[in-house]
């Protein structure tokens, strides 16, 4: 157990445990050990999570920036953990992008969180008014911390348009210019961290 504590927690962990063994008796000593080994898997689990976490995020903003619109890139980073390939993703969220087919409606890094959301906790059942409910209030909880962050939720506004003119569908190059002038990688980045800190939304 020394040697296993060590490994992931380093000499102070195990030591502390290794020292109230000794000033214990045998069955308080391994109680002590239950809790504080328990204690310390959680943190271990914790600790993993987050990892994956930021390689998704970071995966996230990769896929923007090697051309997927904004709601694919949020939406295939996250989409395997509910057994979709990252084929699948791309295709359920491609009509989000730029505001939803480049509309400059709703966000489509925001749009990628609610498909995100559907696939968790979508109802299924017609007749299920609180699944419904669960899933709206779910909604509305990413939706009021995105548009915390960011200002907004509509792709207009957060591009600073003044005026909605009619957009033409064909999306613009992938410049280096492009990356500048546009806050559409903060948003990605935004979307995806919400999405996988979702259960700390209160």
């Amino acid at each position: 157990l020394y040697i296993y504590v060590f490994s992931f927690f380093g000499d102070d962990s195990a030591t502390k445990i290794r020292k109230q063994v000794k000033k214990t008796n045998l069955f308080a000593g391994f109680l002590y050990l239950c809790v504080a080994t328990s204690k310390l898997c959680v943190e271990f689990f914790i600790m993993i999570r987050n990892m994956d976490n930021e390689q998704r995020i970071a995966r996230a903003v990769e896929l923007f920036k090697m051309g997927y619109n904004c709601a694919q890139s949020v939406t295939a980073a996250f989409a395997d953990e509910y057994g979709y390939t990252e084929e699948q993703a791309l295709k359920m969220s491609a009509s989000f992008g730029g505001g939803i087919g480049r509309m400059r409606e709703t966000c489509g890094a925001a749009c990628g969180m609610f498909i995100l959301a559907g696939l968790e906790t979508g109802c299924v059942d017609p007749d299920d008014r609180q699944g419904k409910a669960d899933n709206y209030a779910k909604m509305k909880k990413l939706a009021g911390e995105f548009r915390e962050k960011n200002g907004s939720l509509i792709c207009a506004e957060l591009l600073g348009l003044r005026e909605r003119k009619p957009q033409v569908p064909t999306p613009e190059q992938r410049t280096e210019s492009y990356y500048m002038k546009r806050p559409c990688v903060k948003m990605v980045e935004t979307a995806a961290r919400i999405w996988a800190n979702r259960k700390d939304l209160q």
